[in-house]
């Protein structure tokens, strides 16, 4: 069957566990306060074509934003005023995640390069690529802000140390007939594991330090048809710049729950799914979405999941029983990224419709008299 565990879990695979947190500040309940109220607070205009992805900076004081029209935008969130742009890339910008000391902010773009910039003045200091490198779509640090891992247009996970820019290791499947792409890719909450989505819907379950090796393949979203043989599973055509077919289930977005018991990852076949970890057991199908899913972001609790995709729609769900208790659609195009503050209380959106708006939960504030 298809929704199967395709490889046993490893006997070393131990446990994921949670990162504990940090910040001194009293934790929200993100059921009640997503379930009170979602405000749009800002919109913040500037970019010329569509917003891939959207990111907070760990002080909670900067958006870092980057799309279509190849540009870094950094964003004063109390204003809504643009800081400056960070010029380099050559196409269009796929990822941006902010370090978690804040001191590099890391993009990843389809001319087949990460750039490292300083977020203060606006320097590269680092571009990382590979002679074999496609278009990159993806980027994940581990919570350590030590590592960083990219997904691409390319069968194999690359994984670099961020403060030198050193290529650490490169993780390649255990079929080597596989072509298929890595295009997700996502971090464990204990940085010891990485999980990845394929084009054709399939997810691996990666062992980083010490042996980059597979441990799980899990056919996640993908269903076998009469017609899939192992020649005809999606191998991009060089020659016409084409897919032997459609990929229907390719993986849109993956994330880890902050307490490390799920799994969860989003699909152009419009679902999102639920694994337990670390055995990757299929728990549950969350369906609501009419879109290609595109964009998930779990609340430091693990009680909210927040999805958006191309259908233009944010949705709100609670992971105790798999509900949808709230839907937003204020963008007018196809939402490709969603990211919360660090403290929980906002939640960035970035769309194709060339916009990033910033929301709030909670109650209404009271009107001064």
């Amino acid at each position: 069957m298809a929704d199967q565990t395709t490889s046993q879990l490893d006997p070393a695979l131990a446990p994921l566990t949670p990162i504990p947190s940090e910040t001194g500040a009293t934790p929200i309940d993100s059921l009640e306060y997503w379930k009170t109220g979602a405000r749009e607070l800002t919109t913040f205009r500037g970019h010329s074509h569509g917003v891939w992805s959207v990111a907070f900076a760990p002080d909670g004081l900067t958006l870092a934003s980057g799309g279509a029209d190849r540009l870094v935008r950094l964003w004063d969130i109390e204003t809504g005023r643009l800081l400056r742009s960070l010029k380099g890339h050559t196409a269009d910008i796929r990822s941006v995640v902010f370090t978690p000391d804040g001191q590099t902010l890391a993009t990843a773009s389809e001319d087949r390069t990460i750039r490292l910039w300083n977020p203060t003045t606006g320097e590269s200091k680092k571009l990382l690529f590979t002679r074999y490198d496609h278009n990159v779509v993806s980027l994940s640090l581990s919570p350590d802000g030590l590592m960083l891992a990219r997904g691409s247009h390319n069968k194999d996970i690359k994984i670099w140390e961020v403060t030198t820019g050193t290529e650490l290791m490169t993780l390649l499947g255990k079929d080597q007939y596989d072509h298929n792409w890595s295009v997700c890719v996502a971090f464990s909450p204990d940085g010891t594991h990485l999980a990845s989505g394929m084009d054709i819907g399939k997810i691996k379950l990666w062992e980083v330090l010490p042996s980059g090796e597979e441990k799980i393949l899990h056919n996640g979203h993908w269903k076998e048809t009469e017609e899939d043989t192992s020649e005809t599973r999606g191998y991009f055509i060089e020659d016409d710049g084409g897919f032997q077919k459609p990929m229907s289930y390719w993986i849109g977005a993956m994330a880890f729950t902050p307490d490390a018991k799920l799994l969860i990852t989003g699909s152009r076949d419009e679902t999102i799914k639920l694994f337990d970890m670390p055995h990757m057991a299929e728990q549950r199908t969350l369906k609501g979405h009419t879109g290609w899913v595109r964009a998930l972001a779990v609340t430091a609790d693990s009680k909210v999941l927040i999805s958006a995709g191309d259908d233009a729609t944010i949705k709100f769900w609670d992971l105790s029983n798999g509900r949808c208790f709230r839907t937003i659609k204020a963008h007018t195009a196809a939402v490709r990224s969603i990211t919360l503050s660090p403290d929980g209380m906002k939640l960035a959106s970035a769309s194709w419709d060339r916009t990033v708006k910033l929301w709030e939960g909670g109650a209404e504030p009271q009107a001064g008299c």
